[in-house]
């Protein structure tokens, strides 16, 4: 457990040092005061957790100020804590077995966000979890795409399906449910070309890799999930916006939010659309992907020192 929360504190420190730097640091001793306040407001803007949110947050903590003068940093953490469950409530993405053939999660996103990476690394987890898992390079585009999730796949002993650059994408997804299917494997995760967002063909090309691999199965891919770069902030709600529109997603990877003090992004995201949070992460290594729980990500964006769940 402490494993855990400590890559959630760490992962997201920037984004808590950004927060409660002008209130007595992590640790919030201090007293609060007017000017203190506006910067903790400039600060949860600029964390990205949305206007909505921010303006909640500081409602809340403005009205305990009114009514109580000595109130500290820590307190203001708590409170924003508060807010954040609420907000969040239902957020947790679960993936639930699949009881007969292959499972398939098709992973989606713009240009570097980490989606050949995120492919491997949920295999490494779900592999470990005791899954079948077979790999399949999807995004036949990027010429260096297939390498990198061979050399990620070789690794981290992974099986993969690759074709040769330029190759059609939904027949390498169509060929990797068969392969999938004859080898026993029950989780397929597919990597799929980086695409703008605003782009209406490349956004149909995926939908033309949906519909060969629902041939297989009528219900597959049977997890659209979405990878977005958390350090973008406030711009990844709309590529999720978009995405969500032409894809229906059913869930959402947060990457790289340990270079960022713009942890709150998935706040918005889920606020608007409420799209479930299945991982977030913080850096290269396979174990830096870790399972979005609301209290670990809540205690390590305010600061706060109490057990949380793993």
């Amino acid at each position: 457990m402490f494993g855990l929360i400590k890559k959630f504190k760490s992962g997201l420190a920037r984004t808590t040092q950004s927060l409660f730097g002008a209130v007595g640091g992590i640790f919030g001793t201090n007293q609060l005061d007017k000017g203190s306040l506006e910067a903790l407001e400039e600060a949860l803007y600029g964390a990205d957790f949305g206007v909505e949110t921010a303006e909640e947050i500081m409602e809340e903590i403005q009205d305990s100020f009114k009514q109580d003068k000595r109130l500290r940093g820590m307190d203001a953490a708590e409170i924003g804590a508060s807010v954040l469950r609420r907000v969040l409530e239902g957020s947790e993405g679960q993936l639930q077995s699949k009881p007969d053939g292959p499972e398939v999660i098709m992973l989606l996103g713009v240009n570097g966000s980490g989606k050949t990476t995120t492919t491997a690394k949920l295999g490494h987890r779900y592999q470990g979890e005791g899954r079948f898992v077979l790999l399949a390079a999807c995004d036949t585009f990027r010429a260096a795409a297939n390498e990198q999730l061979r050399l990620w796949s070789d690794r981290l002993s992974l099986d993969l399906v690759a074709s040769k650059h330029g190759a059609d994408a939904a027949s390498v997804a169509f060929d990797a449910y068969q392969a999938a299917e004859s080898r026993g494997r029950n989780l397929l995760i597919l990597d799929t070309a980086g695409r703008l967002h605003n782009k209406g063909h490349l956004m149909a090309e995926l939908g033309k890799i949906i519909r060969v691999v629902a041939k297989n199965d009528a219900f597959a891919p049977h997890h659209r999930w979405l990878v977005v770069d958390g350090s973008i902030g406030s711009n990844s709600i709309e590529q999720a916006r978009s995405f969500h529109k032409a894809i229906h997603l059913t869930g959402l990877v947060i990457t790289k939010l340990d270079g960022t003090s713009r942890g709150g992004a998935l706040v918005g995201i889920y606020r608007e659309l409420g799209i479930p949070i299945y991982f977030v992460g913080f850096g290269e290594q396979p174990d830096d992907l870790q399972p979005f729980t609301v209290e670990n990500y809540i205690s390590a964006v305010f600061g706060l020192q109490q057990k949380v769940a793993e």
